[in-house]
């Protein structure tokens, strides 16, 4: 006669059996770094709100569609974190292999930029254009180049068990493979791009344990450059005028200085807790320019006030938290410079769009990493949270 206790175990095996299956401690769900996934994915979500009450009552934008943009941007989200669940499938080492291959797969998009193929919008010859209202910004996924090729070049020699710290002949190869791309994107003229990826290069140069002299080179040839790109004019004139307006706010506040000007506006008249979402009056009266994109802070600071404000840079700052403690832990110097490199990327631009809303830095053009609409945006930093999770899932448990 078969007992009460084993007809309940029959009862409950299947359960048990699925949940003991995902629990395991060889479960890929138990080695993702969960706090991660969802302080992303909140910013992702929410930033949806912003973006629709942004353009909502765009029609000259939405063709006439309210949710035009809401939809796009959700969809952009799904299609991040399908990317993402691909690199953390492939894993970290098998991902490493297909490095090469990335990079220079980045790298024709980058020349098919220049070509008849790209598309000059808002001053810069920066995007491809696919028809139906879809476009491409390959300087977003330039950065994923860099990030990469500087972390494969740098720690082969290193995770080989040959040297200790990078020598200085890894070092000028991973340079070598960061100018590149840094120097297409210039030609764009992309400048707000370049300076992120100045500082990914000096984040990575920091976390690798390379000779403090490649970093102070670098900082003397970043101070040159800057002045050789002024002197050669290689800055199209309204970057000049951006730069101007930084210096001067009050130069031209109906001109060059009139996104700054409207944005300090927005954000100053949210107070503690906003005016409420889809009731701002800057925001429904379309004062701020690229709201749904460079300057989507905006929109929280006037409709969620300083709240709400505060609730994304908490958010930003759980990310940044959980990504130092990913390279902290990192098993090999590969992931311990991927994702120190994605750490410099995310913290640098997020300061310069936050700081460029309320007037604090000058106005660069480049998205706030999760929130600003954009697929190629999106797709870059989610691809980012997949390699930092695949860095992440090669520790030991309970790490």
């Amino acid at each position: 006669m078969t007992s009460y206790g084993s007809y309940r175990q029959i009862r409950l095996s299947p359960q048990r059996g699925a949940v003991s299956k995902a629990l395991a401690k060889d479960s890929p769900l138990r080695k993702l770094d969960w706090i991660l996934i969802l302080a992303a994915l909140v910013l992702s979500l929410g930033s949806a709100l912003l973006v629709w009450s942004a353009t909502r009552g765009r029609d000259n934008l939405t063709h006439g569609d309210p949710q035009y943009f809401l939809y796009r941007h959700l969809t952009n989200l799904v299609i991040g974190l399908a990317l993402c669940a691909v690199v953390i499938g492939i894993g970290s080492r098998r991902f490493r292999t297909l490095v090469p291959f990335v990079y220079v797969a980045v790298m024709l998009m980058l020349v098919a930029t220049l070509s008849p193929l790209g598309s000059t919008i808002n001053g810069q010859h920066s995007w491809i254009q696919f028809g139906g209202g879809f476009s491409m910004q390959p300087a977003e996924f330039a950065k994923l180049a860099i990030v990469l090729g500087m972390a494969v070049v740098m720690s082969a020699r290193v995770d080989a068990g040959d040297r200790e710290f990078p020598g200085d002949r890894s070092v000028f190869q991973a340079l070598v493979a960061a100018t590149v791309p840094m120097a297409i994107v210039m030609l764009m003229p992309d400048a707000g791009s370049v300076m992120v990826m100045a500082v990914i290069v000096l984040g990575i140069l920091l976390a690798s344990g390379a000779a403090n002299r490649w970093t102070f080179g670098l900082l003397l040839a970043g101070i040159g450059g800057c002045v050789a790109i002024w002197k050669l004019g290689v800055l199209s004139k309204y970057q000049i005028d951006r730069f101007a307006a930084f210096a001067n706010p009050a130069l031209d506040p109906s001109g060059v200085g009139y996104n700054t000007a409207q944005a300090r506006i927005a954000i100053g008249s949210g107070g503690l807790t906003g005016k409420g979402l889809f009731h701002g009056t800057q925001t429904t009266g379309q004062f701020v320019p690229e709201q749904q994109t460079d300057f989507v802070f905006t929109v929280a600071g006037e409709e969620l006030g300083f709240l709400g404000a505060a609730a994304i840079l908490l958010l930003l700052g759980v990310v940044l938290w959980r990504a130092c403690r990913i390279a902290r832990h990192a098993t090999d110097l590969y992931g311990t410079i991927v994702v120190a490199g994605v750490v410099a990327w995310f913290a640098f631009q997020a300061f310069e769009n936050i700081g460029m809303c309320l007037g604090i830095m000058p106005v660069a053009g480049i998205p706030l990493p999760f929130v600003s609409y954009g697929g190629s945006s999106m797709f870059a930093v989610w691809v980012a949270i997949g390699l930092m999770q695949a860095v992440h899932s090669q520790r030991p448990i309970g790490v």
